[in-house]
């Protein structure tokens, strides 16, 4: 990009404004390969070297010193994931299967709600207990004779049997064993997995006979606890223990340290649908109806031979402190997944406007300082007006997100799905990427050589040392000798782009004015 700015030294002085549309702004082609960074040269060390002798004369304190003399070497510690048994909670809805997983996490994290049918997904958690780690996962109810949404939340329910070392079978006490009770029995017997009977709602002594009369149901003593009121959940983990192997036995070794991807969105862009056809499998429930996910699902998935945990959340709807119920925990949810992911893919439904709540959902990724792919789904619904509608809509509502990488795809029949590897390699090369202090302060020497910052009341404010503070995302400090105007400072990060690349990354930069010492 060609710059229209000239030296000033007035008052009136403008420099480079950053209104005008990027380069790198949204394209359908694949998006291009990160900057490789060599290590600094020896001009580039010695140019660091004389900056850093020249702010021994200005007042700096202890995190100044600490930045600039420890300089960040740009290495990632990584956490292996390890095989962990899996433990699942199954039963028919309304049992109190979501409240017994934050009773074991000893936090609320399953949303929760007085009526029936809240989870939809199976979800899992980590959780310990006695000093072992292991997976949690809740399900939906499960019952029979079912159509529509309730016979896929049921499918997730068998699903999730297939894949645990042990199941907890949850009854409601107070109602008895039901015949719905009885089906799920008979679906745990032939799974051949050890299975520990949870009579829930036992509240005291006197429903004891209620846990008792469980025998019938031909699956050993049944355990009576409280879920709501913590009553014999210890004695009830317990056993779970004696039962759960050390080690998962069902499925491969995780890779070490797959990245973290959150899919967001409002409800209804097809999230889940992309993550479907991603796994290969119906992982998730889908349904027309909006809203359908509840919790965040986990899910690791290979694209072009890497695995990436992906996870499902629940559709943004509006403000927080707008919604209620299961749809308020939902929306904490959310924003906790996003804050634990390193990438977001925001995805906008292409056959409709622009709304308030996609600006809202994409804003709520950068200010979590992720990296950022911004996917247009449903393009098969799409006919040329309204494509042509909805670059403008993007150029104006997105003119600070330039940065971002778009794709467009279709998640119903695959469409395009295969380029969304590619964006998230590219964004989260991005936002590891560190560019070694001697070549950033050669870019900010020619940068301010050519555009210096305007005259402001009388005085220039001068750069005098830069560095990386850190990655993921990339920070960059400038030292400068008074107050770098935002718009100046706007122009520095998007010639900071225009080099260095981080295509799909947010970028931040933030000032620390120094000043002389006295003599």
């Amino acid at each position: 990009m060609s710059s229209h700015s000239q030296q000033h030294n007035d008052d009136n002085s403008e420099w480079p404004t950053d209104s005008a549309p990027d380069e790198m702004f949204f394209s359908d082609a694949p998006p291009a390969e990160p900057i490789e960074l060599t290590p600094d040269s020896p001009e580039e060390e010695a140019r660091k070297r004389a900056l850093v002798a020249g702010l021994k004369d200005f007042e700096l304190d202890e995190d100044d010193r600490q930045l600039i003399d420890e300089e960040w070497d740009g290495t990632f510690e990584e956490n292996p994931e390890v095989p962990l048994p899996v433990l699942a909670i199954v039963g028919r809805p309304n049992v109190g299967k979501s409240t017994l997983v934050n009773r074991v996490l000893r936090r609320r994290e399953a949303v929760v709600e007085d009526k029936p049918g809240v989870t939809r997904d199976r979800v899992t958690y980590p959780a310990e207990w006695a000093g072992r780690d292991f997976n949690l996962v809740d399900t939906g109810g499960w019952e029979t004779d079912l159509l529509g949404l309730a016979a896929k939340v049921a499918e997730q329910s068998e699903v999730a049997i297939s894949l645990a070392d042990a199941v907890i079978f949850v009854v409601d006490a107070t109602t008895g064993a039901t015949a719905t009770d009885e089906r799920v029995v008979e679906l745990l017997r032939r799974s051949g997995k050890p299975v520990l009977l949870a009579a829930n709602k036992v509240d005291g002594p006197s429903g004891e006979a209620d846990a008792a009369a469980l025998w019938s149901l031909g699956l050993g003593e049944p355990h009576p606890i409280s879920a709501l009121h913590g009553r014999g959940i210890g004695d009830l983990l317990d056993a779970a223990m004696d039962i759960l192997p050390t080690e998962s036995a069902l499925g491969e070794l995780r890779p070490t340290g797959p990245r973290r991807v959150a899919l967001v969105g409002r409800p209804n862009v097809g999230k889940s649908s992309l993550l479907n056809k991603l796994a290969g499998e119906n992982r998730v429930v889908v349904d027309e109806f909006a809203g359908t996910t509840r919790d965040p699902v986990d899910e690791l998935i290979e694209l072009k031979g890497k695995p990436y945990w992906f996870v499902d959340t629940a559709g943004i709807r509006r403000r927080v402190h707008q919604t209620s119920g299961a749809d308020f925990y939902a929306s904490l949810r959310t924003a906790a997944a996003i804050e634990k992911a390193e990438v977001g893919v925001v995805l906008l439904d292409a056959s409709q406007e622009l709304t308030e709540q996609d600006i809202r959902v994409i804003q709520q990724v950068v200010d979590a300082g992720r990296a950022l792919v911004i996917v247009c789904n449903k393009w098969d619904l799409m006919d040329d007006d309204r494509r042509y509608y909805l670059e403008k809509e993007l150029d104006k509502q997105l003119e600070r997100i330039t940065w971002a990488t778009r794709i467009n795809l279709s998640a119903k029949t695959g469409w395009h799905t295969d380029r969304l590897a590619r964006a998230i390699e590219n964004a989260l090369a991005s936002w590891d990427t560190r560019v070694p202090t001697g070549k950033l302060n050669a870019f900010l020497g020619e940068l301010v050589a050519a555009h210096p910052h305007p005259v402001r009341g009388g005085k220039q404010p001068r750069i005098l040392f830069a560095t990386q503070a850190s990655a993921r995302p990339p920070r960059f400090v400038i030292f400068a000798t008074g107050f770098i105007d935002p718009q100046y400072r706007r122009f520095i990060e998007r010639r900071l782009r225009e080099t260095f690349g981080f295509e799909g990354s947010p970028i931040q930069v933030s000032v620390r004015v120094r000043e002389k010492r006295k003599k």
